[in-house]
């Protein structure tokens, strides 16, 4: 057993990785060790400067669910760019669900959005699922505020995919993004240029939403008939 393996199972929760099992559907039950993410970014500071560090990350894949989330965190943590887009690209094809996937935000990615972008439009075009969800989410995380521009809302829009984990995303993006960009964003939904899943995701979050106006939900409550692009 792993250091890191360990020290997560003096930190399990037995009821905890019941409960998380449960919200991560497709991930084996005897995956779950049962610790809580504060716990293991705590874990994680002190990890990243050990000894075990580089080789923990090289180690994949891993069995267990928290092995994958702490692994997402010690990326996350990574400040030069580089070396960040080199250990995603590794691990992004471990990724066997959202909660991994969702957590994986690169501090050093704040800093590099040229690159990153060209990135993003490769991740988008995968045959696999959480690397184009985690494509999304860059885009998400990354290119809704002071770097958007109004030509990346074209991306998501053109992804074609029946898996829920990539639709839902899609829907999240565009909800985000009318929540901060709702002039730009509109015409997506009112002219219905996404498709009809993720185009019905957008609507329920964005009704979902607190960032979303009263008089904005209003307006988008006259768009729930039936979908016909």
């Amino acid at each position: 057993m792993s250091r890191a393996v360990d020290e997560l199972f003096k930190l399990s929760d037995k009821k905890y990785a019941d409960f998380t099992s449960k919200l991560t559907p497709g991930v084996g039950k005897e995956r779950f060790i049962g610790v809580r993410i504060p716990l293991i970014r705590k874990f994680a500071k002190d990890f990243i400067n050990s000894d075990c560090c580089e080789e923990f990350l090289e180690s994949l894949p891993h069995f267990y669910y928290e092995e994958n989330i702490l692994h997402s965190v010690l990326i996350s943590m990574e400040k030069d760019y580089d070396k960040a887009i080199s250990k995603v690209e590794k691990f992004l094809p471990y990724i066997d669900n959202w909660a991994v996937c969702d957590i994986l935000k690169p501090v050093a990615f704040k800093n590099q959005k040229d690159s990153l972008i060209e990135k993003v439009k490769v991740y988008v075009k995968s045959d696999d699922t959480y690397t184009v969800r985690f494509g999304i989410g860059c885009l998400m995380n990354y290119f809704l505020d002071g770097d958007f521009k109004e030509e990346y809302l074209e991306i998501p829009a053109k992804i074609k995919s029946d898996e829920y984990y990539i639709n839902m995303m899609i829907g999240w993006y565009y909800a985000t993004a009318l929540a901060k960009h709702y002039r730009e964003t509109l015409p997506y939904i009112t002219e219905k240029r996404i498709p009809e899943t993720p185009y019905k995701y957008t609507v329920k979050k964005a009704m979902e939403s607190f960032r979303i106006t009263e008089e904005q939900k209003a307006f988008l409550k006259t768009l729930k008939e039936p979908y016909h692009k």
